[in-house]
């Protein structure tokens, strides 16, 4: 049993990282061209994308002004995530996030659990974004009187279930929605083998292979890149901010919850997705030239950056229009169609093309990283951890991920992957933040090998968290008590209480925290990161909860039958 928990030494991480594994003679380790600014571009650019110009839409639409609320508890939550993260970013300057992190805190299963949670996370991720990538082309080209064939552009999956959909109306004799019946049309009238219509997504393939081949050039080109999508992006977005704010009217903030914490929550997964950029950042840890300095400083940085943004163009657009109006993909936009600007829509139309590309960049640098460090260890073969000699890329990774992104998000629904990737964040999150608790309750990282230049400041919360979590508990209770009281009424029976199974988990994690806090005198911003992290995994539904699982009981199956023989901690091979 114990060597299902064995950990890796971080001068062994350090050592691994600096030989890497070479498809020609010359080559050895990746190129550390990354400097501060330019991972602060990445988390930009990595987090203002698909959300602000698309996704926030819907949370707006459901939660009216008062989403800010939402926002400011992501951007907290992500932050006692960051401060974390950016610990052992400094601690252990290897490429990996929390796969590596949890492999030198945890031990190897753990590390496993969170790598393949990973894969999942930027893979799905991807998808997500490519084909959000796909609507804003579609839009912009639309808006420019150039339309490509709706079977072309659409998710097979998406259609598939609005025929569906539209089956059941017509046998319930129910009136069927516009989307709906538009859908059903294009069912039809797509192009058929036999039965079967073809319906691709053809741009998120494109965009895909088009990204992947950036990635798979350099790191220094795609840093370049990163950075001008960047800077376009957030100019369009501060132009956007200038104008609206002289068209508000502060009536449109009233109601600012129109309906109460639960519309705003119910935009969690959509904006915790637009959050997850400062995660990718500590996977280029070794093409950093100063990683224990500089990832620290740009994860942070981009989350304070892209928190006001966000927050901004929350507040602008909810005061220029009525929330009520801001449903659907194009929701920008038409706020300024609304108030007469249509001028503005196609720089923004443009700007979301952009803006989701320079998400797809920062995510598909990410996931071959992953791929590489596990392959190092053991746990995947070895061709995952080749380094192209010339571009200094983990090379065969960067391929196998543009597959594993382009061939599904031609078939995939969006809002099948989006739920399943925040999950998966959320969880390597809370990894993250257990590490922490760890390191500084008791440091069995072999923390003498490298000096950290940042460390989460120790606040004892033997006393303070439970005091917190009482509060909050006397806050809800006088603010949203029917809310609340609905938490813990069993009315309806079964079917209600399988739905809540996730919040009495996260009630049982609260109270441990709190017995073993006061016992381990655990450090308060890592206990706040987990708790916070495992309020919001609770708000994402039983089935994605069920996905997820079923995704990790497949990753085990691979890890039991390959990598714990494989391991380079296994005996005989190390």
């Amino acid at each position: 049993m114990s060597s299902l928990f064995r950990k890796k030494q971080v001068s062994k991480l350090l050592e691994d990282a600096e030989k890497g594994f070479s498809e020609g003679e010359d080559s050895r380790g990746l190129n550390k061209v990354l400097g501060v600014k330019d991972l602060t571009a990445l988390g930009v650019a990595a987090t203002i994308g698909a959300g602000v110009f698309s996704t926030i839409g819907k949370a707006c639409f459901d939660g009216g002004p008062g989403v800010v609320y939402l926002f400011i508890i992501i951007a907290v939550t992500c932050g006692f995530s960051a401060l974390c993260y950016a610990e052992f970013a400094s601690r252990i300057p290897v490429s990996g996030s929390a796969y590596t992190y949890s492999y030198a805190s945890f031990g190897e299963l753990i590390a496993w659990i969170i790598g393949w949670d990973l894969i999942m996370e930027y893979a799905v991720g991807n998808i997500t974004v490519a084909i959000s990538w796909s609507g804003n082309l579609t839009t912009f080209l639309d808006g420019m009187g150039l339309h490509i064939p709706s079977f072309l552009t659409k998710s097979f999956l998406e259609i598939r279930n609005g025929h569906v959909q539209f089956q059941e109306l017509v046998a319930a004799h129910k009136l069927i929605p516009t989307d709906v019946l538009s859908m059903e049309n294009l069912w039809n009238n797509a192009p058929h083998i036999g039965s079967m219509p073809l319906i691709f997504n053809f741009p998120a393939l494109i965009i895909t292979v088009l990204i992947t081949m950036l990635v798979y050039v350099g790191i220094k080109e795609s840093r370049n890149t990163g950075n001008l999508m960047v800077i376009f992006k957030v100019c369009v977005i501060l132009l956007v901010i200038a104008i609206g704010i002289f068209h508000v009217n502060p009536v449109n903030w009233h109601p600012f919850t129109p309906n109460g914490m639960t519309g705003v929550l119910k935009g969690t997964s959509a904006v915790f997705f637009a959050y997850i950029g400062f995660d990718a950042i500590s996977t280029t840890a070794e093409e950093c030239r100063n990683p224990q300095r500089d990832l620290p400083r740009g994860m942070i940085y981009s989350l304070i950056i892209s928190t006001l943004i966000y927050i901004a163009v929350a507040l602008v657009l909810t005061g220029m229009v009525k929330y009520t109006d801001l449903g659907g993909e194009a929701f920008m936009a038409n706020a300024f169609t609304k108030i007469g600007l249509n001028w503005i829509g196609g720089l923004i139309a443009l700007s979301a093309v952009i803006a989701t590309a320079s998400v797809l960049l920062v995510f598909q640098i990410g996931q071959p990283r992953i791929w590489m460090s596990m392959s190092r260890d053991g746990l995947l073969p070895k061709k995952f951890s080749t380094i192209h000699p010339k571009y200094k890329t983990p090379s065969f990774s960067t391929v196998v991920t543009g597959f594993a992104v382009g061939i599904p998000s031609l078939i995939l629904d969006q809002n099948l992957v989006t739920d399943l990737c925040s999950i998966g964040t959320l969880f390597a999150f809370i990894l993250v933040c257990g590490g922490i608790m760890i390191l500084q309750g008791n440091d069995r990282i072999d923390a003498g090998s490298i000096r950290p230049k940042f460390k989460v400041p120790y606040l004892n919360a033997q006393f303070i968290f439970p005091v917190f979590l009482g509060l909050v508990i006397l806050f809800f209770y006088k603010t949203y008590p029917d809310e609340l009281r609905s938490f813990y009424s069993f009315d309806g029976g079964w079917a209600e209480i399988q739905h809540r199974i996730p919040n009495y988990i996260f009630i049982i994690l609260c109270v441990v925290l709190c017995l073993n806090g006061f016992r381990k005198k655990y450090s308060l911003i890592p206990v706040l990161g987990l708790v916070s992290c495992g309020y919001l995994m609770t708000t994402l539904g039983t089935m994605n909860w069920l996905r997820f699982v079923i995704w990790l009981i497949i990753g085990l199956v691979i890890y039991f039958s390959y990598g714990r023989y494989k391991s380079k901690l296994a005996p005989g091979n190390q």
